[in-house]
């Protein structure tokens, strides 16, 4: 108990050395344990957090110290990242495992991390594994600072909308099957809020407005949102505020996040709101239901239908997604202060995703580099250089055209350069990606093969920013990226069985200064792992 104190008390004295003690503090203390869930009507072995799924909700203002007491009551080691969290100078506390040791089964770690700068919608997970299969995930709500004014009048009632495809195999036989070579099968279902239709229900009063804060927490699955008889306003994207276009409905890929604002101002009834999934052979849905708390009738009808395989519906969609100028973001000064468009880029990335066989199993890369975890977590080795972890320019920065092979893909990148990242889909897929650590500008999109042609049809203006962006069947999309975080950062596919097959690399954004400034320090209660142990 000693030695717990003397840690919390030097938490508490690096945050305040780093915040000039002027930013909140919020604790939490969670135990993960496995415990029976039925979301789809069979028992299975869910990943519980304080015995809750999906887990309790994190809720924090800009800047605000988040201090989470993670204790692994599992058989097998845990990690829980941040999705969208940008652990601003500080990639030691992001949760994967190219940066954290996993927290051993009957042990505790303690993340402490600032949402520095940040506001919007999230949703943290389990990283490790295929446990992101068996639930352990929950919402982040970054709310504004009282001074910083919003964009919209504050909404009567604030819901998380937690969806995802879902199966009803045990994650460690979903696991089996990728380690044997194999891919996974189509899922079973879509949960809502961790269960399956009709199982969850918003209670709203009549002629109010909303916000739902929609996330893709699945596996493999983009989806398709959408709420009988009523629009939605869509006023924020992973962090950003938008142009307050209005919706009938929106694709949300996987591991992205939306904000749409709700009117409550149909007749007095139940309405069905749906999720179904896109771009599938077969289009599974689920449904929950937006009851009005004055509702003299139970839903009635067929469930609205939705878009299936329409490629170009999404697409247009997709560039319609504007950033609101004027609005204010995490700071006074409004988002379209920031000029990306006018900023230089000192580096083009092109990025390839792929589907190989290597050793007669099924295998996913990037630029022909199927990834590999290190014995040591990236993070570890490059801080004690430790050698024969990785080695950095082990992933081209263009297509090879070649088949794959294993590697621990590490891309080396200068602090404050400002990258050009263009994602090459040439499958018959839609591919999600996310960039642990940064925001980026999605400056375009499009069919066909990319060229330095393409640039002529940017957005460079007004689009979005985010951190997990599509990439069409047979196309591309091209994002600008400031390199404005020190630290190892995770490249992923959201689609979990093919990040775990080997799509994503990390890229390490270095400073020489070796300084406060750029990075803090490791942190004093780093567990070690690996080649680590002892150092």
């Amino acid at each position: 108990m000693a030695s717990w104190c003397y840690w919390v008390a030097g938490v508490l004295c690096l945050l305040v050395s780093c915040s000039n003690g002027e930013d909140p503090y919020r604790f939490y203390n969670w135990n993960v344990t496995y415990g029976d869930i039925y979301p789809l009507g069979v028992k299975q072995q869910g990943i519980l957090i304080n015995g809750q799924f999906p887990g309790p909700p994190l809720e924090a203002v800009t800047n605000d110290n988040l201090i989470i007491s993670v204790f692994n009551s599992l058989d097998e080691p845990f990690l829980l990242s941040w999705n969208g969290v940008q652990q601003k100078r500080n990639s030691w506390q992001d949760g994967v495992y190219g940066t954290n040791c996993p927290i051993s089964p009957g042990t505790n770690f303690t993340y402490v991390l600032q949402v520095k700068d940040q506001i919007g919608s999230y949703f943290y997970f389990p990283s490790l594994a295929m446990h992101k299969a068996a639930g352990g995930y929950g919402g982040i709500k970054i709310a504004s600072r009282s001074v910083i004014p919003v964009p919209f009048d504050p909404p009567a009632g604030d819901f998380t909308f937690l969806a995802g495809d879902w199966y009803k195999m045990n994650h460690t036989d979903l696991k089996a099957t990728l380690d044997g070579g194999s891919g996974l099968p189509f899922p079973d279902g879509i949960l809502i809020n961790g269960r399956g239709s009709n199982g969850y229900t918003f209670t709203v009063d009549q002629g109010k407005t909303y916000r739902f804060r929609i996330s893709n927490v699945g596996l493999t699955t983009a989806l398709n949102f959408r709420i009988q008889g009523h629009k939605m306003l869509l006023v924020e994207v992973e962090g950003t505020h938008t142009l307050q276009n209005t919706y009938d409905s929106l694709d949300i890929h996987l591991g992205q996040s939306y904000s749409v604002l709700v009117t409550a101002d149909q007749p007095p009834q139940d309405y069905y709101i749906v999720v179904s999934s896109r771009f599938t052979s077969q289009v599974l849905s689920s449904t929950a239901i937006l009851h009005y708390s004055n509702s003299a009738a139970s839903v009635s009808g067929a469930p609205p239908g939705g878009p299936t395989i329409q490629i170009d519906w999404s697409l247009e969609q997709a560039r319609s997604l504007r950033r609101n100028l004027t609005a204010s973001g995490p700071r006074p000064n409004p988002q379209g202060s920031y000029h990306y468009g006018m900023i230089n880029t000192t580096r083009t990335v092109r990025l390839q995703n792929s589907a190989v066989m290597i050793n007669g199993k099924q295998r996913y890369a990037v630029n022909s580099v199927s990834f590999v975890p290190a014995d040591t977590p990236l993070k570890l080795a490059d801080h004690f250089n430790i050698g024969g972890v990785f080695s950095l320019g082990s992933i081209p920065d263009n297509p090879t055209g070649s088949g794959g092979y294993l590697q621990t893909s590490v891309m080396a990148a200068d602090f404050r350069g400002f990258a050009e990242f263009v994602f090459e889909n040439t499958e018959d897929s839609v591919q999600s990606w996310h960039i642990d650590g940064h925001n980026f500008f999605v400056v375009g999109m499009d069919g066909g093969q990319w060229s330095a042609a393409s640039r002529l049809n940017y957005n460079l203006r007004d689009t979005i920013s985010r951190c997990t962006v599509q990439v069409y069947p047979q196309s591309w999309t091209a994002i600008y990226m400031p390199l404005d975080n020190v630290g190892m950062w995770n490249v992923r596919s959201q689609n979990w069985a093919r990040q775990y097959l080997g799509q994503q690399f990390y890229l390490r954004v270095y400073s020489p200064a070796n300084s406060w400034r750029d990075e803090y320090p490791i942190p004093g209660n780093a567990l070690r792992c690996g080649r680590a142990v002892g150092m």
